[in-house]
């Protein structure tokens, strides 16, 4: 067992000498719950594997990205796109010496709370509520209803990055704001790339200062920008683009809001997909023990929060064959 035991320990001694001093360590991190260490791997390695293993992660297989329930089997879907994000970080986490089983553990998680119909269905459950975030509802799938209302026990760092790779919050690590920005590289491009597939663009619609900064493959787009992101922020306590580069990145974002995410082509499914949300969630409000066993305890006895739970946690094909089975006539 000695032998065994000094894999682990012989990992955290290697991050202390090879990773940036700036880097998040393994042997730091902090657990809400304590535990007996893993005699092979590091925290983050096991909050990776945790996450990587668990059902809120399979079940973005089969969740939107951009287009609901495609018919194709190229076309992204949540699960492709955390497994992209994760990609594109480690490679600028190994280019600034940074932890790559933080980022890892960070990019596998950061979408676990995304509803069914991807943006759609985050829109339309905030209508209904008033509130609601899919990071937030990430980190109340990993700390509450995985593992059959065990939750994970994550690291709080690994937690900090998932709940701060969108919105105003800054991630505590650095690792953590990598994703934060690599997220958006992943989609922006990768969405361009099914976009260009789908019939929605061709090349020549990327605005000339976006093909010119940037450039035009989706694959060009992304080194581009990895390697940008390296070079700004070498030696430095924080993630940086440059200013060229970052501009032209938020250019390429409002063209893909005007020309993809908000496409006259894709409303009328964004207006299905929105319905049967709305239509599912007045069904479960209405008499909540049609839910599940244990929503409501994993709910704390709050209504709404479990009908949110249930719904949020559905794929787009389950939310569409759900909505068949309770409202169309056999």
């Amino acid at each position: 067992m000695s032998v065994i035991q000094n894999i682990r320990e012989r990992t955290e001694k290697e991050e202390e000498e090879r990773l940036s001093r700036y880097a998040a360590k393994s042997r730091d991190a902090m657990r809400v719950r304590l535990e007996e260490e893993c005699p092979i791997r590091t925290k983050f390695q096991r909050d990776r594997d945790r996450i990587l293993h668990s059902n809120p992660f399979r079940r973005l297989k089969h969740k939107t990205q951009v287009y609901i329930a495609p018919s194709g089997d190229h076309y992204r879907t949540r699960m492709t796109h955390s497994l992209e994000v994760s990609q594109i970080c480690r490679t600028i986490a190994r280019g600034l010496q940074l932890n790559e089983d933080l980022i890892e553990a960070i990019a596998l998680g950061h979408d676990v709370g995304h509803t069914p119909f991807g943006h759609v269905g985050e829109e339309a459950l905030r209508h209904i509520i008033t509130y609601f975030e899919h990071n937030e509802q990430s980190i109340r799938i990993l700390k509450v209803l995985a593992r059959e209302g065990q939750g994970l026990n994550l690291t709080e760092t690994v937690l900090d990055g998932i709940l701060h790779h969108t919105g105003e919050g800054i991630p505590i690590t650095l690792e953590g704001q990598i994703v934060k920005t690599g997220d958006r590289i992943a989609y922006l491009c990768h969405d361009y790339d099914d976009a260009l597939r789908a019939g929605l663009l061709i090349r020549s619609d990327l605005p000339a200062n976006v093909k010119r900064t940037i450039g035009e493959k989706p694959s060009d787009m992304i080194t581009t920008m990895v390697v940008d992101m390296i070079d700004s922020s070498m030696g430095e306590n924080c993630i940086h683009q440059s200013v060229k580069v970052q501009a032209a990145m938020q250019e390429f974002r409002q063209f893909m809001f005007h020309r993809v995410y908000n496409s006259p082509n894709l409303r009328d499914e964004r207006r299905k997909g929105k319905y049967i949300i709305q239509a599912l969630f007045e069904y479960y409000i209405a008499d909540s023990s049609k839910l599940p066993a244990d929503s409501l305890i994993l709910a704390g006895g709050d209504e709404t929060q479990a009908v949110v739970d249930y719904i949020s946690g559905l794929t787009d094909n389950y939310a569409i064959d759900l909505f068949r089975s309770l409202f169309i006539p056999r």
